[in-house]
C-alpha cells in the first residue's frame, strides 16, 4: 500500500447538536481531486463505518485499498452510530423513546456529508458506496439527487422480502436495540454450509472486528451482558416498508452507473433480491452486477474479501479515461 493521508472530521447534521463522524484517506502528495475518484461508504443497519471499511486485517482495509489506487475516500457513521452523536434517547432506557435514525434521516445524513466533501473539494459530484442498509440509504440518495452522483455501488442490497429482516430482534421496538458479540457471530455464520464455516474467516479476524466495534460503545460495553447499542429506525422502516411489500425508493429515479454486488452465502439480504434490484434500474446508464462465490452479508471481511475489492475497483475505474 501507498503512503496515505488520513483526516477526521466532525460535520453538523441537519438534527440539533448531532455532529457526524467522517474519516478520509488518500495517498500522500494527491493535489488534484475529480468525481470519478471521490468515494463516500456508508454502513449498515448495525455496526459503524470505520470497524467496516477501515479495519485492517492482513495489512490493510478496503478504505486502504481503494486510496491506495489513487482515490479520495470518505465514511461516515449515521446519527446514534459509532462515533456520531448519540442523541439522548440512547442513553435512556431503549422501551422509553421510540425507534430514530430512519433511512430518511441516514440520507438526510448522507446529504450533509457529502455537500461538505463537495464543498471542500471543489465538485459537483461523487461516488457513493453502500453496504446492506446503507443500500437503501445511497440508493434513495441517488434517486432524489441523480445529478450530485457519479457512480454507485450497492454492496447487499436489500429489497422488498417476505419475512423480517435479520436485524429484526422482534417484539415491540425502543429507540435501539442491544446486539451480543456471540449473536453477531451467529448471524454473520447463518446460511454458511456446516463444512465451510471454519475457513470462512481467517483466524483472529472475528476478533479483531468484534473487539474494535464493541469498543465504539462503552456505555454498551459496561452493560452485563455487553452489548453494542444500535438504533432502530431502520428496524421500525423494514417492518413498514421491505417487509410489508413496499418499497422506500423507486430505482428507476437512479441515473448514476450502478454497480450491484451480493454474496452466494448471503443469508441477510440473498442474491435474489439484488437480481430484482437490479431488474428495477430501468434508467441507470450502465449496470453491473457481481455474484461473490463463498462469501456472506460480510465478504468484506472474509477469505475471499479481495473477490469483493478487485470487482467493485474495475467498475469505479471503468468511468475514469486514461
Amino acid at each position: 500500500m501507498s503512503d496515505l493521508i488520513t483526516h477526521e472530521a466532525f460535520v453538523p447534521s441537519a438534527m440539533p447538536g448531532v455532529s457526524l463522524y467522517v474519516r478520509e484517506k488518500h495517498p500522500a502528495g494527491m493535489t488534484r481531486f475529480t468525481p470519478g475518484r471521490t468515494v463516500l461508504f456508508v454502513h449498515g443497519a448495525t455496526y459503524p463505518a470505520e470497524t467496516a471499511f477501515d479495519l485492517a486485517l492482513d495489512g490493510f482495509s478496503w478504505m486502504d485499498f481503494i486510496a491506495s489506487r489513487g482515490f479520495d475516500v470518505f465514511l461516515l457513521d449515521v446519527r446514534g452510530y459509532g462515533r456520531s452523536t448519540r442523541p439522548p434517547a440512547m442513553d435512556a432506557p431503549a422501551d422509553a423513546n421510540p425507534p430514530f435514525a430512519s433511512t430518511a434521516d441516514a440520507r438526510a445524513d448522507v446529504g450533509a456529508v457529502a455537500a461538505w466533501i463537495r464543498q471542500r473539494r471543489g465538485l459537483d459530484r461523487l461516488c457513493l458506496i453502500g453496504w446492506s442498509w446503507g443500500c437503501a440509504t445511497m440508493g434513495s440518495f441517488a434517486a432524489e439527487h441523480p445529478d450530485l452522483v457519479e457512480r454507485l455501488v450497492l454492496f447487499a442490497p436489500g429489497w422488498v422480502r417476505e419475512g423480517a429482516s435479520a436485524a429484526d430482534p422482534g417484539g415491540p421496538l425502543g429507540a435501539w436495540r442491544g446486539v451480543s458479540r456471540e449473536s453477531a457471530l451467529a448471524r454473520w455464520l447463518n446460511g454458511v454450509p456446516d463444512d465451510k464455516r471454519a475457513t470462512l474467516i481467517p483466524p483472529g479476524w472475528f476478533d479483531s472486528w468484534a473487539d474494535a466495534t464493541f469498543a465504539t460503545d462503552p456505555a454498551g460495553a459496561a452493560m452485563r451482558p455487553p452489548v453494542l447499542r444500535a438504533p432502530n429506525g431502520v428496524v421500525r422502516d423494514s417492518r413498514d416498508y421491505w417487509s410489508a411489500g413496499r418499497a422506500i425508493y423507486d430505482p428507476a429515479g437512479i441515473v448514476a452507473p450502478t454497480m450491484i454486488a451480493v454474496g452466494e452465502w448471503d443469508h441477510d439480504t440473498p442474491p435474489a433480491l439484488g437480481l430484482k434490484l437490479f431488474s428495477l434500474l430501468a434508467n441507470a446508464r450502465e449496470k453491473r452486477f457481481a455474484l461473490l462465490g463463498e462469501t456472506t452479508h460480510t465478504a468484506l471481511m472474509e477469505r475471499n474479501r479481495l473477490a469483493l475489492f478487485e470487482q467493485v475497483q474495475l467498475f469505479l475505474e471503468g468511468g475514469l479515461a486514461g
